[in-house]
């Protein structure tokens, strides 16, 4: 156990890493994991250290205590003292838009498991994952609207492209909370899992998910990123090229190898 964000006595991020799977755990429990500039610091690092780490061949996202993220601690957005309003544009443009990149963009599985209630930024925080699973008892809240704010950390991007504009628009406006499982219906999450087994799920698929072809991962998420701005003709060079790559990694050569011989394959991750 490695720990990050340590200019506080408790350290703001937990890291863990076995079997290929880097588990990053948000460390604020007292206040449902509420983000403050160390905690983000931390967990930037932490995803920019997997991204070039051959040993991570997946990642899982978490939170302690009966939060996963309650989204921006409000602590660091009011003036302090005298002083002036903090941009909080410029906090959004300092941690939360690089963290996104940095899920969307790393070419290895990134899995969250929503372990209690996700507000604001920690809930687009979840969606912005590539497997979400969420405890079956918990909620989402898109909270911004309360404060008068709109929805960041890629709120305004993948939420309506995950469930239509009229449901994004309930769901930004209203401000209400979202069960899990509706949720998982409407196609915001991948899966729920009763609480008690929601860590174990995920580190199972995490663990699956290492000794696979993970390098195929990789090129599957960048083109499905460009997908989000290109024609139809343009996104089919992109599955070519993307083809074209994967065709020439080890892993691929291994995988027919491992058909012809009818065997199980032994992926690196090349």
């Amino acid at each position: 156990m490695v720990f990050l964000g340590m200019s506080s006595p408790t350290p703001s991020l937990l890291i863990d890493q076995r079997d290929g799977v880097l588990t990053l755990t948000l460390n604020r429990p007292d206040v449902l994991n509420s983000f403050n500039r160390e905690m983000a610091t931390a967990l930037l690092a932490a995803l920019d250290a997997a991204a070039s780490d051959t040993t991570v061949r997946a990642i899982v996202l978490t939170g302690a205590g009966r939060g996963f993220c309650a989204g921006q601690d409000l602590a660091e957005a009011l003036p302090q003292g005298d002083g002036p309003m903090p941009d909080i544009g410029e906090i959004v443009r300092s941690y939360y838009n690089p963290i996104i990149r940095a899920i969307r963009t790393i070419e290895k599985p990134v899995l969250c498991a929503v372990n209690g209630i996700a507000a604001g930024a920690g809930a687009n925080l979840a969606f912005a994952c590539d497997l979400t699973i969420a405890a079956d008892d918990i909620s989402f809240v898109e909270s911004f609207a309360k404060l008068g704010l709109i929805p960041d950390t890629s709120g305004t991007f993948f939420v309506p492209r995950l469930v239509g504009t009229q449901r994004a628009t309930g769901m930004f406006f209203l401000a209400e909370k979202m069960p899990a499982v509706k949720a998982k219906e409407w196609g915001l999450i991948w899966d729920v899992a009763p609480k008690a087994e929601l860590m174990a799920t995920v580190r199972a698929m995490a663990a699956s998910l290492a000794t696979q072809a993970t390098r195929g991962f990789g090129l599957t998420k960048r083109a499905m990123l460009t997908s989000f701005s290109n024609t139809l003709d343009e996104q089919l060079e992109v599955e070519a090229q993307a083809m074209h790559e994967a065709g020439r990694t080890a892993d691929y050569e291994e995988g027919v190898r491992a058909f012809l011989d009818k065997r199980a394959p032994r992926y690196r991750g090349v």
